[in-house]
């Protein structure tokens, strides 16, 4: 059996040495102090009874009237009560016998435990009845001389100090010739008038309720002047006990320091939040709001009781409210730390977006206590990335109008004056079939030339705008710009698809050719490879294109640094599409450019 720390321990001594039987139970009236004079009268060893429950020793037909008397029934503070009448308490030996006792139970109590002494006797003849069991004097000093709690007895009608345990010196100091009496306690305890004049009506009015209703005192608290001149925060508990008045005193003081230096924390915590540029809030570990700073306020006009609980969230957009709430709760549930941009309803009405940062908080315990938070105004950057996203669109879109131009006019003027030239040529050559030789080798010559110049301006025209790519979608675009490098450059580029939509946006089709074209272009002009894998492969989330060469490599981190524009440009287009690109590449190692575009881009 484990003893509850601190109280039992300081009466072992009594408890062995008393000759009365008492027996000492806790709050679930187990038995945690069996002593020699319980042993011999219940006839069980000490070690048998601790642990048990009480009622252990009395009678079945006896445990529901004995069991009211025995149910602790004061609230706190230390009161001593008679257990029933005359012959209507009964015990149980060991062995079975029962027998009539009488009973008188004490409770002690300090901020770690509260126990209750039951002294036990087996009377002889005794008085009428009805007539009141008394404790032992001699005994009930031994508890109160020997307790852990500061404990002082005083005797009507002179209010004088009977008994100063040892405690009560440690604490305050005062001795019994310092305090003989009442009257002497106050003006030492409360030097200061006003203050004592206060405590003393509040003292009075507890002491005549529990008189008049024949229970402990509510217990008070106030500040007690020691004899060293320190102060001492003290709870104040008063029993009364026949003639005699039972005051024990529980020292708070660190409990109260610790709870000003907390107080004085939050305020200077607050001080700091309120003068903040941004705005701070606080959680429970229930994820309920409970603190705003005062900028959180100003920015939306409310009262911090209408921010408190749930309420912080009413003013968040409609639109972005759900999503903003999981992505809360859901890092909430995991302990973790989390960012969110969302719009916020201002003091005028207007919605304003906020980028919103929030972390898990501990107490000292290690205990968790919620999530401490700061949200600042970023509409202005949410604008100029909205101007700069459109710019960065438009110029390439003005780049896309341009190249559909250039292509344009290279196929139906330059590529069309080209074809004449060369029919004008060959009418030439037909001519003078009968010339000299020297003649129509150059006429062969100059024919030949232009029918190259001629296929350089189409591949010219293609790269700069596809018109497959307009006409028979990406994976024909694709397959044929693969099959022009294949015939036009030294290396091998292998195409396959799969799952790849019928319809696809105007926008993703060509973002994905372009990056095609660049990662193809790039693998050409640095790889040094012989052969080159392309891949478009769609699913029900995303469209992925992979580029694969098995070349000598490069560094991705130092081509980004670079002055080329060529993965600048794919990043950019992928972005305005809300595609991302990755890049693998080791020396000698070859290297994977992989772009991913979701479906519903």
């Amino acid at each position: 059996m484990t003893y509850l720390p601190g109280i039992e321990q300081s009466v072992d001594g009594f408890f062995a040495s008393a000759i009365d039987a008492i027996i000492t139970i806790d709050g679930s009236s187990r038995i945690v102090q069996f002593n020699p004079a319980a042993e011999k009268l219940f006839r069980c060893p000490a070690e048998d009874a601790l642990g048990s429950p009480i009622e252990r020793f009395i009678p079945h037909p006896f445990q529901r009237s004995n069991g009211e008397y025995l149910r602790p029934s004061q609230p706190s503070g230390m009161a001593t009560q008679s257990m029933g009448k005359f012959g209507s308490l009964r015990g149980l030996r060991a062995d079975r016998e029962e027998f009539p006792i009488d009973a008188t139970m004490t409770q002690i109590e300090s901020e770690a435990s509260k126990l209750f002494a039951i002294l036990i006797r087996e009377p002889a003849e005794r008085a009428p009845a009805d007539e009141d069991l008394r404790p032992s004097e001699e005994s009930y000093r031994e508890v109160v001389l020997r307790s852990p709690l500061a404990m002082a007895v005083t005797r009507l009608p002179e209010q004088k100090c009977d008994v100063l345990n040892d405690r009560f010196t440690d604490l305050f100091g005062y001795t019994i010739d310092d305090v003989p009496d009442v009257a002497h306690w106050w003006p030492l305890a409360y030097p200061d008038e006003t203050y004592r004049e206060k405590v003393q009506a509040d003292w009075q009015k507890r002491v005549q309720r529990a008189l008049e209703l024949n229970c402990a005192m509510e217990p008070m608290e106030a500040i007690v002047h020691c004899k060293d001149g320190s102060t001492r925060y003290i709870e104040f508990h008063f029993a009364a006990v026949a003639d005699a008045f039972l005051v024990s005193f529980v020292d708070l003081t660190e409990r109260r320091r610790a709870e000003v230096a907390r107080s004085e924390t939050e305020e200077r915590f607050r001080v700091m939040a309120d003068a903040a540029p941004v705005m701070i809030w606080m959680t429970g570990p229930d994820k309920g709001c409970t603190y705003v700073s005062k900028p959180w306020l100003d920015f939306t006009g409310h009262l911090l009781e209408e921010e408190l609980g749930n309420g912080w969230a009413e003013g968040i957009h409609d639109e972005d409210r759900s999503r903003c709430l999981e992505n809360y709760f859901t890092a909430f549930n995991r302990r973790e730390s989390f960012r969110a941009e969302y719009r916020l309803r201002r003091h005028d009405g207007e919605y304003r977006w906020v980028y919103d940062t929030g972390l898990p908080r501990y107490d000292s315990g290690g205990e968790f206590a919620g999530y401490i938070g700061s949200c600042i105004d970023v509409s202005e950057r949410k604008a100029g990335e909205t101007a700069l996203s459109t710019l960065g669109q438009r110029l390439i879109q003005a780049q896309e109008e341009e190249r559909s131009r250039i292509a344009r006019e290279l196929h139906d003027d330059i590529g069309q004056r080209l074809a004449i030239l060369s029919i004008h040529l060959e009418d030439i050559r037909t001519a003078v079939r009968e010339s000299s030789n020297v003649v129509l080798e150059q006429i062969e010559e100059t024919v030949a030339q232009t029918r190259v110049l001629g296929r350089d301006v189409q591949s010219i025209s293609h790269r700069l705008h596809s018109a497959v790519l307009e006409q028979l979608g990406l994976v024909m675009a694709a397959a044929g710009l693969c099959r022009e490098i294949s015939e036009r450059k030294s290396i091998q580029v292998d195409f396959s698809s799969e799952g790849m939509p019928r319809i696809l946006s105007p926008d993703v089709a060509l973002c994905l050719f372009r990056v095609l074209q660049g990662a193809l272009q790039n693998a050409v002009k640095h790889s040094g490879a012989r052969v080159c894998d392309v891949s478009l492969i769609g699913t029900l989330k995303e469209i992925v294109l992979t580029v694969h060469d098995s070349g000598i490599g490069f560094n991705p981190q130092d081509a980004e640094k670079g002055t080329g524009l060529g993965l600048t440009s794919m990043r950019e287009r992928l972005k305005f599409v809300h595609g991302d690109l990755s890049i693998v590449s080791e020396r000698q190692r070859g290297t994977t450019i992989r772009a991913r575009v979701p479906m519903g881009a």
